[in-house]
């Protein structure tokens, strides 16, 4: 694969015609949106594989091949994490590789790897008939899909089961260029055309998907005084998956066309609440976000909170655990923050300046009609 002249290559698809192409058990390329900076990867619908569509993704992607499955089928099969500390970009939930006990040879052929994949996600299966470690990395959705998260696993999962799938899966594998780098949408449109596949993007998959359903519900208002920051309305809004709760902070007038100051803020009893010393967080991000709306005379401050059922002991081990290494502030993933957006969303925002002394990873935000415009520092935040 090279990359050559695209003028010619037709547009990306409509995720309609997606969504068709996978019912029909064909191969389909997503990338997160329009940006030709986006890398690309070669799925199909998990009931679908095939030993052919194994080797496709085999010589002509070249990534991992990964198999995604809901979390409810990665427990049945009794699938762990392959590591309980997840420090991974993305936080990517791998879990341990498998294999199918029966059926297969050395496992690494396509077809042995197609018949695992189709053991793995087979109700009438259990993890009696999936062994471990093996040549497939299954891959766990988050619930809610990409309505939560939007990654490649949720995107494929969500398209199978828009396709109807009574036990939605899929098989994605990342594409490389012949040169081993990864390729890019001006190698991604020339490689379409040339193997008759379509590219959607995940941005237009998440729009397809608010069309016609939300994961939050507004469940209290109220008035909210700072003893720092002045007057707010507090909004409490509920993931209708999880349960899980979240608050919204919104400071004056916030109607209108203006970008308007965010400030994403995940929770974190250690750093919010107990003051922990860190390299990334002071304790004092909240605080700073908060005065910089109330000089600013509007603004939100969104607080997404862990699942309800987080364990607290894992969460001081894994502190624990990464005291003694060093590395980059990993920044704030807007992937992970689906719910926050559709937060912003059901608040009429649509631009925004994004509060944090890091650099946004921007993804799919296009599927949620918000633009981020700027982002600025909070003075004190740790680099």
């Amino acid at each position: 694969m090279s990359q050559s002249d695209t003028s010619d290559m037709p547009a990306l698809s409509p995720i309609e015609d997606v969504i068709a192409d996978a019912k029909l058990g064909k191969l389909f390329i997503l990338i997160d949106d329009e940006d030709r900076e986006n890398e690309g990867d070669l799925c199909v619908v998990g009931e679908w594989v095939t030993a052919e569509n194994i080797n496709f993704m085999a010589k002509y992607g070249r990534g991992l091949i990964c198999l995604a499955l809901p979390r409810e089928r990665t427990d049945a099969l009794g699938l762990g994490m392959m590591e309980r500390r997840n420090e991974s970009r993305h936080q990517t939930a791998f879990t341990v590789s498998i294999e199918a006990r029966e059926g297969v040879t050395t496992g690494i052929s396509a077809a042995d790897r197609a018949h695992t994949i189709r053991t793995a996600i087979d109700p009438q299966r259990s993890e009696k008939d999936i062994t471990t470690p093996g040549h497939i990395f299954p891959l766990i959705g988050r619930d809610g899909g990409t309505l939560v998260r939007a990654g490649h696993t949720e995107a494929v999962i969500d398209i199978a089961r828009a396709t109807g799938s009574d036990n939605p899966s899929g098989v994605i594998c990342e594409i490389m260029k012949d040169d081993g780098e990864m390729a890019r949408l001006n190698d991604l449109l020339p490689f379409a055309k040339e193997h008759d596949l379509k590219i959607g993007t995940i941005a237009d998959l998440i729009a397809w998907r608010r069309m016609n359903e939300t994961l939050v519900q507004r469940s209290v208002e109220t008035d909210f005084a700072s003893r720092t920051s002045g007057s707010w309305r507090m909004i409490i809004y509920v993931n209708t998956i999880s349960d899980v709760e979240h608050i919204a902070l919104v400071k004056g007038d916030i109607s209108g066309d203006d970008p308007i100051l965010v400030r994403m803020h995940a929770l974190d009893l250690m750093s919010d609440v107990l003051d922990e010393a860190s390299p990334f967080r002071n304790g004092r991000e909240l605080e700073t976000a908060m005065h910089t709306i109330e000089k600013k005379g509007r603004g939100i401050v969104v607080l997404l909170r862990e699942s309800s059922n987080a364990s607290l002991s894992s969460m001081v081990t894994q502190r624990v655990m990464k005291d003694a290494k060093t590395g980059d502030n990993p920044g704030h993933d807007l992937r992970e923050y689906g719910v926050g957006a559709q937060i912003l969303g059901d608040l009429g925002v649509s631009k925004m300046v994004l509060l944090s002394n890091s650099k946004p990873n921007v993804i799919s935000l296009d599927g949620y009609d918000l633009e981020i415009v700027d982002w600025k520092p909070l003075n004190g935040e740790g680099q």
